[in-house]
Parts: C-alpha cells; structure tokens; sequence
C-alpha cells in the first residue's frame, strides 16, 4: 500500500506539472466569472503550498500549520519551479517508514491535490482551454 500511495503522489504531481507546463503564462491569471473560486493562480498557489506544508507534517510526525513559499503564483516558470521542488522533496521521503499518522497525512496530500485537480478541469473547461495529453488520458477530457 505504501509504495503505492507513493506512486499515486508522483502520478498527481506530474499531472499538476503538465497542466501548467500546457498552459500559456496568461492563462494563469483566468478566473470563473460569478463563481466564488481563486483564479487559475490561485488554484497552484494553495496546491503548492499544501505539498510544503503536508510534506513538513509527513517528515515531522505533525500537522506544522499551512504556508506557502510562491510568492509568484502568475509566473509560469515560478510555479513549475516550485512544483518541481515539492516533487523532488517528497520522492526523497522513505514510505516504508512512515508511521501510520504519516500516512494519512500523505492520503490527505493525495485528496487535495486531486480535489484542486476537478477545480481545474472546471476553469479549463470553463476558460475553453486545452489539456494536455496526459490530462485526456488519465481523465478522459
């Protein structure tokens, strides 16, 4: 189970990864008109800083409190360098030894990366964007 939840992280994050690598710079910055949501920006914002302050929580046993380090969540590269970050820092994390406190904590993880991902869908439909493949692949959209 554990290596699988691992491997259900790393699909989320790539997919995360793709979809802001897919859009354009400006799309960043699209909202849903008359809806209560964030923008697009918004949306990677509260992603990013869920994998920081989960990640600090799995590492330390502990829910730490929320925070998120991007600053720039319009700036296309700034956002896929820090998406890139939170990747690379939760590969590093070793599931066989997590306690089980740890665990859910990383099912939470999981279950708000893929909540934000049906938010998205929402605004790229809503925005008459595009996916990229392994969006219409995994999702069917």
């Amino acid at each position: 189970m554990r290596k699988h939840l691992k491997a259900k992280l790393d699909r989320s994050f790539k997919l995360t990864h793709d979809l802001v690598a897919h859009l354009d710079e400006g799309s960043l910055n699209l909202d849903l008109p008359s809806l209560p949501s964030n923008r697009i920006a918004g949306q990677l914002w509260c992603i990013v800083g869920a994998r920081e302050s989960y990640t600090k929580a799995i590492e330390t046993g502990g829910w730490k409190g929320f925070s998120c380090s991007l600053a720039t969540p319009r700036v296309k590269q700034s956002v896929l360098a820090v998406l890139d970050a939170t990747h690379k820092r939760m590969n590093e994390i070793d599931f066989a030894d997590l306690t089980d406190v740890q665990i859910n904590l990383a099912f939470d993880l999981l279950e708000h990366e893929i909540q934000h991902h049906g938010q998205m869908i929402r605004f790229v439909y809503g925005n008459k964007l595009t996916f990229p493949d392994s969006w219409n692949k995994r999702y069917t959209v």
